[in-house]
């Protein structure tokens, strides 16, 4: 894929929005960034999730388009992801992450934003807010690490279990594997998924970087300086959504319970059969409550 488009596209419902129209690359404080962006009015950034081969289009590229109609939509490759350069991890990588998206919100003239976040790109928007509650305006987060503990499922998930494998040994069978528990429907995961994944993780340097990544989650030294998310939760003043598949094997169900009880402001939407890639297996009832909670006026959900 080219590491540069056109620049940010305007498109609506008339014109198909492609990798190439809405793709931009730029330096940001030294950090190259690369992003998609289509759409006029309210910011909206959509933060996708850290499995391997992963993109910020490969992850939304088919929520885009409904999303344009209503927001200037920038959907950031995270860094060390895609397109976008790795820096230097001094901190567990959700709070760096949240740090550079501060970063390329100034660079976009960005004051605040309404945040999608799927995953690992949830974690990373609830980092945001936690660092920056004026930034960050309403979150809906997808099977969103962070503010999230399991209570009952065996740690780590299934959906860890297989992506450590793969990181060990990439091979198509592993792939294949991991994205298993990724969805519901099995019928999704076709050979041209497992091939568009495969060229993207076997791109050199991805697996180091990914393997970069997740091992700071895990750092003794980095995890003794950071203070975990979901402790802070009862603190937080941002409208949330959750969604949650009830299927997910990556980060299961009951997690869904702890982040709806711990949070001031929220609403939790389940989706039955469904794994941990709602945007994909349940697109329009996912697009459809996500505009819903977006597009709602604050004052709708206040108490009298």
């Amino acid at each position: 894929m080219p590491e540069a488009g056109n620049g940010p596209g305007t498109q609506g419902r008339s014109t198909t929005l492609t990798f190439e129209s809405t793709r931009v690359t730029k330096d940001v404080d030294g950090l190259t960034f690369a992003y998609h962006e289509a759409g006029e009015g309210e910011p909206l950034i959509m933060l996708h999730g850290s499995g391997p081969g992963v993109s910020a289009w490969s992850n939304f590229r088919y929520n885009l388009p409904v999303f344009a109609e209503r927001f200037r939509t920038v959907m950031p490759d995270l860094p060390g992801f895609g397109g976008s350069g790795l820096p230097s991890l001094d901190e567990v990588y959700p709070v760096t992450a949240a740090r550079w998206i501060s970063r390329l919100m100034d660079d976009l003239g960005i004051e605040s934003a309404l945040f999608v976040g799927n995953s690992m790109g949830g974690a990373v928007a609830a980092e945001l807010a936690a660092l920056h509650p004026e930034r960050v305006r309403k979150l809906a987060l997808m099977g969103s690490g962070g503010l999230s503990v399991g209570l009952f499922g065996a740690e780590p998930s299934e959906g860890f279990v297989r992506l450590f494998e793969f990181l060990d040994d990439p091979t198509r069978e592993r792939m294949t594997a991991w994205v298993r528990t990724m969805v519901s429907d099995p019928r999704l995961i076709t050979d041209e998924l497992i091939d568009e994944r495969m060229h993207n993780a076997l791109q050199e340097g991805v697996i180091d970087r990914t393997r970069a990544i997740i091992g700071s989650m895990f750092n003794p030294g980095l995890r003794q300086k950071y203070t975990p998310l979901w402790t802070k939760a009862a603190t937080f003043t941002t409208p949330t959504l959750l969604l949650w598949g009830r299927d997910d094997r990556m980060l299961p169900y009951d997690q869904a319970h702890f982040a709806n009880r711990t949070l001031p402001d929220v609403e939790l939407h389940t989706f039955a059969r469904c794994g941990h890639w709602a945007q994909v297996e349940r697109k329009t009832e996912f697009e459809r409550v996500v505009l819903e909670f977006l597009t709602r006026k604050t004052s709708d959900t206040a108490m009298p």
